[in-house]
């Protein structure tokens, strides 16, 4: 072999990606050109040579006509030909975008912003376009119950409505499951009511085994026309998320999601909810209680009442249990 073949081989065929790679994801952007791609590569150290890739890449047509973004994963002692026909193909590699159980749809913002390519800010704009979401059927206080935490695999490139269209698939797709709807219509709630409800009952409740008994009582508040007089709405409505006991001015904060002033559920969802606590609304105890506070005496637990008279014997305990600690 020549040593004029031998250079081609090699610029094509032998490694051009280090053996030890400090960083082996690769972001290209929609506006990146290949001049760029080469650049960062080099500066990442991801290639070892630049001008063998220029010359492959111009060898196998890959440049700015045919550039796909991406967040490419680069394997170690990947020749050039592999790492082009890799980004030629925009064989990019999935990311796994999780949810779990924020308060507000900024942290759903912050939290997807860390998995595609929008940033908070970009995902937030979106979120506050009613007529786009009036267009996917929800409004800005519906929006939050599209989300159930869960793992999905997407790519870095989706954009904010690209993210939703598929949440409202998933959203769709686990509320046909398990007989769902027809839970919810046996409470003559639907799933948005049942998502609000359950975002409740997740942050009232700390343990498991109380989600349906608590699910119940608000039930039967509901039914009877009582205020559901939950705390967390009172955190949620004056956002003192980190309150550990709510005082007069959390429950007489004027505010629509405020249950201590106002009737029946609040207009939206004040926290994602996990699927325990949807399914423990759908799957609620039949019982009649009205009633809970903390137990004093099981830390995390409630103690439940049919009476006013049997509640108010349990919240002088727990009272003095909180005096006591002060």
């Amino acid at each position: 072999m020549s040593v004029l073949a031998y250079q081609k081989y090699k610029s094509i065929m032998l490694p051009n990606v280090p053996d030890q790679l400090e960083q082996t994801t690769l972001f290209i952007y929609p506006e990146s050109s290949f001049a760029q791609i080469r650049e960062t590569l080099f500066e990442n150290n991801q290639i070892i040579d630049s001008a063998s890739f220029s010359w492959v890449a111009n060898l196998m047509r890959f440049g700015d006509g045919n550039i796909k973004a991406g967040k490419y994963e680069l394997i170690p002692s990947m020749s050039n030909r592999e790492l082009i026909t890799m980004l030629r193909s925009g064989a990019q590699e999935p990311v796994k975008l999780v949810l779990t159980h924020g308060w507000l749809l900024e942290d759903v913002a912050a939290k997807a912003s860390l998995y595609i390519r929008p940033d908070s800010a970009e995902i937030m704009s979106t979120f506050l376009n009613e007529e786009y979401l009036h267009s996917i059927g929800h409004s800005y206080e519906s929006l939050m119950s599209i989300f159930i935490p869960n793992t999905y695999e997407m790519y870095w490139t989706a954009d904010t409505k690209a993210f939703l269209t598929r949440m409202n698939k998933e959203h769709d797709r686990f509320w046909k499951s398990h007989d769902r709807m027809a839970k919810a219509e046996a409470l003559g709630l639907s799933p948005a009511e049942v998502y609000t409800l359950a975002s409740i009952v997740e942050r009232e409740v700390s343990k498991e085994s109380e989600k349906k008994r608590v699910a119940g009582l608000y039930l039967n508040r509901i039914n009877t026309g009582m205020r559901l007089g939950a705390d967390p709405t009172a955190k949620f409505a004056t956002r003192d998320f980190q309150a550990k006991r709510i005082l007069y001015k959390h429950t007489r904060f004027d505010s629509p999601y405020n249950t201590y002033l106002y009737k029946g559920l609040p207009p939206g969802p004040i926290s994602m909810a996990s699927i325990t606590s949807i399914d423990a609304v759908l799957e609620s105890e039949s019982h009649n209680y009205f009633y809970m506070c903390v137990d004093p005496d099981n830390p995390g637990y409630h103690l439940f009442a049919e009476t006013i008279t049997e509640h108010n014997r349990n919240a002088q305990r727990y009272h003095q249990y909180l005096d006591n600690l002060e």
